[in-house]
């Protein structure tokens, strides 16, 4: 039902927000000049209907996932910190690196979920680094702008989220 939700809603946004406001809303470095929405409103915006759908259709795969293992709650937590906190993060990348970049798209919250069921299922792991760096890189080769970090910064907070739960559940 969440994932359901966090799907309406990154569509919702898609067709009712102009394209106009992307400067304002999507991640760039006015973040640093006060425009703090900046690290979740870019969360729910997408440069186009291929990486909207292309979004969705991974958030559907490990939210839905995720969602039953870890309950509503829970799994809407680790969906919303993880975010911001991969946003945060390249946030920062974009204040050193890369100033002209204005990121948008839920990729770093959906890295997220993906970097948490990869520390969940061992098994899994190796084939959701090598899908991580596929999305990150492949198509900067071929000329599409990606925000290669904003993956692997929601990969790692993903996992960190995990491996700080199971600590937790040791230590009770």
């Amino acid at each position: 039902m969440v994932t359901l939700f966090l799907i309406f809603l990154n569509i919702a946004a898609y067709f009712i927000i102009p394209r106009s406001n992307y400067d304002l809303l999507g991640l760039n470095i006015l973040f640093f000049q006060g425009d703090y929405w900046q690290i979740l409103s870019s969360m729910f915006l997408h440069g186009g209907l291929t990486h909207l759908i292309l979004n969705m259709i991974v958030l559907f795969q490990f939210g839905s996932v995720l969602e039953k293992y870890l309950g509503k709650l829970y799994f809407a937590s680790v969906y919303c910190i993880g975010g911001l906190f991969c946003s945060l993060l390249s946030a920062v990348y974009i204040y050193f690196f890369d100033q002209n970049v204005n990121l948008i798209g839920a990729s770093g919250a959906i890295c997220v979920l993906m970097g948490y069921y990869a520390f969940l299922d061992k098994q899994s792991t190796l084939g959701i680094i090598v899908a991580i760096l596929l999305m990150s890189f492949v198509p900067l080769f071929i000329g599409i702008n990606v925000a290669w970090y904003g993956h692997i910064f929601g990969f790692i907070c993903g996992f960190i989220l995990m491996k700080t739960r199971s600590i937790k559940k040791i230590h009770s």
